[in-house]
């Protein structure tokens, strides 16, 4: 059994589309997920961009979610807490909630981890990067991966 996380919006590899861009409407993209493992206590998802000229940034942190939820819905609130308790942390920009791809140049990678983790995170809403990647450290049971792409100035449909 491993971890598998997917998009209704996109395929894994392909390009993410503009609606989900910061500059084309901001809307968190759907992502649903199978075989969590039964151990599971919390899963949480990291959305980051590994081509960004200044290093690693990220776009997206989730966490607190439950391991029997199977999806995240199309185009959730910027809020730090979701209304069934899942946290968001500050992403790049300083924003709580999503940030979509908004690449300076050329076509970068977006990168959506998705970690079953073995212990419930006690983890406020707002945390960092930095807090979040402490709080999971040793405490990954599986990681599941999907990758989209976008390229700077593209509705997301020419993207490579």
């Amino acid at each position: 059994m491993s971890l598998k996380i997917s998009s209704r919006s996109f395929d894994n590899e392909r390009p993410i589309p503009g609606r989900h861009s910061k500059e084309g409407g901001n809307i968190s993209p759907p992502l649903s997920w199978t075989d969590v493992p039964r151990e599971a206590k919390s899963l949480a998802l990291i959305m980051d961009d590994l081509d960004a000229p200044s290093g690693v940034f990220v776009h997206w942190l989730l966490y607190g979610i439950p391991p029997s939820a199977r999806e995240l819905e199309e185009h959730l609130p910027a809020s730090a807490t979701l209304p069934d308790g899942v946290r968001q942390g500050r992403n790049g920009f300083g924003d709580l909630g999503g940030g979509g791809p908004m690449p300076p140049s050329g076509t970068h990678r977006y990168f959506f981890h998705l970690y079953a983790l073995n212990s419930e995170l006690t983890l406020p809403a707002g945390a960092t990067r930095a807090e979040l990647d402490k709080a999971v450290e040793g405490h990954v049971l599986e990681e599941g991966k999907l990758i989209g792409r976008y390229s700077h100035g593209s509705s997301g449909s020419q993207a490579a």
